[in-house]
């Protein structure tokens, strides 16, 4: 799937380590779950992308949040994952997530066990998700007026 320009745009702000990592760390996700629709979201603390084979955030099985340091990888219901080589960050009831750095340190071999339990758990909770999305979206749910940017400016 083509990136959004509108992703390109909400991730400018962030230096270009960042924007390259969650740039690499979206097109593994779409390149692994190619039917996977792409949810967009410019909020006020981070800009984040949820992975689903619907339009439906409740039906999303991971997605990558965006931060001034560092990248979270979750697990939309990252509790109820058992294949877990890679240890989750979060105590709530269901999220779970890993930060990332940088892609060469991000566990992909590990990480794809996960996505693909991670979908079979979501086609589970709603089985209409098990027929092939044959056309995979990228779409803007949501805009913040108000956001919390790094200041490129004011780090040079």
């Amino acid at each position: 799937m083509k990136t959004n320009p509108l992703l390109i745009k909400f991730i400018e702000p962030y230096d270009e380590q960042i924007q390259s990592l969650v740039l690499e760390l979206r097109n593994f996700v779409t390149d692994l779950v190619p039917q996977a629709n792409e949810l967009i979201y410019d909020n006020y603390n981070a800009v984040s992308m949820g992975y689903s084979k619907s339009e439906k955030l409740k039906d999303a099985f991971c997605h990558i949040a965006v931060y001034s340091g560092h990248v979270n990888f979750g697990f939309n219901r990252g509790a109820e994952l058992t294949k877990k080589e890679v240890k989750l960050n979060g105590n709530g009831k269901l999220i779970r997530h890993i930060a990332v750095k940088d892609i060469k340190s991000f566990p992909k071999q590990e990480i794809t066990r996960m996505i693909w339990e991670a979908v079979e758990i979501s086609e589970k909770m709603n089985p209409e998700l098990i027929n092939e999305n044959k056309k995979p979206k990228s779409i803007v749910m949501s805009i913040s007026e108000k956001k919390n940017r790094p200041n490129k400016k004011a780090s040079r």
